[in-house]
């Protein structure tokens, strides 16, 4: 093949223009457009690049493509899954971090590290920059929030969009960095000055690109919604206003997406139904409101605010299951056994009405206290039957080998100008796992059946973890006292692991790493297990309010329960799924990138407030630049070595922190007393100094 006999050839070589290729193959004048044509082929295959009209191989050795580290010192480096590659700052040719290049492989090294040169910038990450703009009289700059930016931005007056000196604002940039020369940009957006309500999330969204204004056509489309159910809606649905039904969520909770019931059968079986929102039937392919929701892909909570998928007349009204209105619902009613097995199920479209909005403390109080709230009264037999299901289901699920991290979680309390006024351990308690068994059974139940109607479906997937990356934990934990087999590895086998560490000192070290050596769960239009949960059919059904994988599936079942799904639908819906699985795959990681930012901005802001003070904490894990350290409410700081009050080396072959004449050695687990040296809310991190041990302190 002419193909791989180029790149065979140019492999190693350096660029050439395409007439010297030719002449180095030796075609012939009239063959020449053709050749041409099969260089054009390998470039648009990525097998080939081209830069200043020269074509060269990517051979991931001399040459090599990537996403780029940036410093703000000015040098970067090109990730790698081995080594990375060492980029100096006069070599970075304007790439800024996250830049999708093309490195040279520098044949002359410096220290024993690899060293390369962009040669060119294949897509560019940063279009939008967020940042403070300083002004002068005759311009200004943005000084970039992200530190890995090394670049202040330039700003003509004209494009300053009237920002004031210290205000946050978006940055478009219009000429990117060149040799001697700061990038430049106009101002698109004024978020505000930092101390302003909301300006820190704002900033945090517009850097990640999360829409938060919806188009004109949405909001009016929203605004003509009727926020009633007609009696023309209901027809042809199942009437369940008669049945007990009711919502169990959050006391901040404002979008109802699910609600439950229960009953018991002559049979002695329960017959659960889970009553999900029917989302579809106000928002249709295509429609503004449908664009707007596929963009977002997801709602996102960012402490005190939400930017919704879809507008409030919708997440917060007519498809919000609210208290005593009608809804329509899409319901699965399953008849489960005494064992905790679903024997049947029927998914109808369905009109309900709410019964009580009950709020998951209440709920939880009723189980674990037999505290009876004036909101559960009425309710208690239904609920306390609910909880003996929800623990059959449970069990089969743990039985199995599903994986149950319980990592401490963050409850942020804010007053009312955002302000982080506490920050305390979230409770997963009864109630809330209660409603995760429900759903949990639901999608499972749901994805069987249409896996085996050979329909095309969103899947929820998460694929068995690599052998190298189990590999690579192993080594790390098992100085610990603990270790994973790396073939044939089963979730049972990872659940194992998590619950030995259970209330051990390297708990949240062991199963953070474990966690982070797992593949991400995903959507995909091919079914494929759930590692994580020991399932072999699993989908997102139930939050169609909130998310866009669970609203493309409630559009396929209600076709097929019209029967309207035609041989032309289902070649749409084959064409259109994978690119759907993509981008709800993506706006979620986004998302939880979003979340994390804001929750640690939130942090840094708390504990500018705790400057000095001390707390008890616990050693959770150990770098070479320093050791962090877990606070009860579960906020982290870094004690770096340079603050401490002798030399400290990182062993990483144990995993501990040693001094250098003291011979002290620092181990994950380890409890220890701080003081709160410095926190910054831009970059959102914490400083710890460490006073010593706990029990040299107690002493």
């Amino acid at each position: 093949m002419i193909k791989e006999r180029i790149i065979e050839v140019l492999k190693g070589r350096a660029p050439m223009k395409k007439e010297n290729i030719a002449k180095l193959f030796e075609i012939k004048n009239k063959e020449k457009s053709d050749f041409y044509k099969v260089l054009k082929a390998l470039k648009n295959e990525g097998h080939l690049y081209e830069v200043d009209s020269k074509f060269f191989v990517i051979d991931e050795e001399k040459y090599r493509r990537g996403i780029i580290q940036g410093n703000d010192k000015g040098f970067g480096f090109l990730l790698q899954e081995g080594e990375d590659v060492f980029i100096p700052e006069h070599c970075m040719n304007g790439a800024l971090n996250q830049d999708e290049v093309i490195v040279k492989i520098s044949e002359e090294t410096s220290g024993q590290s690899l060293e390369g040169k962009v040669v060119d910038v294949v897509k560019r990450a940063n279009e939008k920059i967020v940042g403070l703009y300083q002004s002068s009289k005759k311009f200004g700059f943005v000084i970039p929030d992200e530190s890995k930016i090394a670049y202040d931005i330039y700003i003509a007056k004209d494009d300053s969009m009237g920002a004031k000196n210290g205000q946050k604002v978006v940055v478009s940039i219009t000429q990117w960095p060149q040799k001697g020369k700061k990038p430049e940009g106009k101002i698109i957006k004024v978020l505000g000055y930092q101390q302003e309500k909301g300006v820190d999330i704002l900033s945090i969204a517009a850097q990640l690109n999360i829409p938060m204004d919806f188009s004109e056509e949405t909001l009016s489309k929203a605004k003509e919604l009727p926020q009633e159910v007609s009696p023309e809606e209901m027809e042809g649905r199942t009437d369940l206003r008669d049945k007990t039904v009711f919502t169990i969520d959050g006391a901040d909770s404002k979008d109802f997406d699910d609600a439950v019931s229960i009953e018991v059968l002559e049979n002695g079986n329960y017959l659960l139904g889970v009553h999900i929102a029917d989302v579809s039937h106000y928002v249709k392919p295509n429609d503004p409101m449908d664009e707007d929701a596929y963009i977002r892909g997801n709602s996102v909570y960012l402490v005190d605010k939400v930017i919704p998928m879809l507008p409030e007349e919708l997440s917060n009204e007519i498809c919000s299951l609210n208290e005593g209105v009608d809804r329509l619902c899409l319901s699965v009613m399953m008849e489960i056994s005494q064992k905790g097995r679903v024997k049947s199920h029927k998914i109808a479209q369905t009109v309900i009405r709410s019964s009580k909005r009950l709020v998951y403390e209440h709920v939880s109080d009723l189980y674990e206290k037999n505290i009876v709230d004036d909101s559960v009264k009425g309710l208690e037999k239904d609920l306390l039957l609910m909880f003996e299901l929800s623990e059959k289901l449970r069990k089969n699920r743990m039985d199995r080998g599903a994986i149950d991290f319980d990592f401490p979680e963050s409850y942020i309390e804010v007053d009312e100008e955002g302000r982080p006024t506490d920050v305390k351990r979230a409770e997963r308690r009864s109630g809330n796992k209660l409603i995760e068994e429900f759903m949990l059974i639901c999608n499972e139940t749901v994805a069987e059946q249409f896996f085996w109607m050979d329909l095309p479906f969103l899947y929820r997937i998460h694929e068995n973890p690599d052998e190298e990356k189990i590999e690579t934990l192993n080594k790390i934990i098992r100085h610990l006292g603990f270790k994973l087999k790396t073939q044939n590895l089963s979730s049972k086998d990872v659940q194992e692991l998590v619950e030995e560490v259970k209330g051990k000192d390297e708990e949240l070290f062991v199963s953070t790493l474990v966690l982070r050596s797992l593949k991400k769960a995903r959507y995909s239009e091919i079914n494929d297990i759930h590692f994580g949960l020991s399932s072999k059919y699993y989908t997102h059904f139930t939050a169609p309010i909130r998310r866009y994988s669970d609203l493309t599936i409630h559009r396929i079942i209600k076709e097929s329960l019209n029967n309207t799904l035609s041989g032309k639908k289902i070649g749409y819906y084959e064409r259109i799924l994978p690119e759907i699985a993509k981008q709800t795959s993506k706006s979620e990681r986004i998302s939880q990138e979003a979340e994390r930012r804001v929750e640690d901005v939130k942090f840094a802001e708390y504990m500018q407030g705790k400057i000095g003070e001390e707390f008890d904490g616990i050693i959770s894990s150990i770098t070479s630049f320093g050791m962090f350290v877990q606070l009860k409410n579960t906020i982290e700081g870094l004690v770096s070595y340079t603050s401490m009050d002798e030399y400290y080396e990182f062993n990483e072959d144990q995993i501990t922190a040693v001094g250098r004449d003291s011979k002290k050695v620092y181990k994950i687990g380890d409890k220890v007393r701080i003081s709160v040296a410095g926190a910054d809310n831009i970059k959102g991190t914490i400083d710890f100094e460490l006073l010593g041990d706990i029990s040299e302190q107690e002493e």
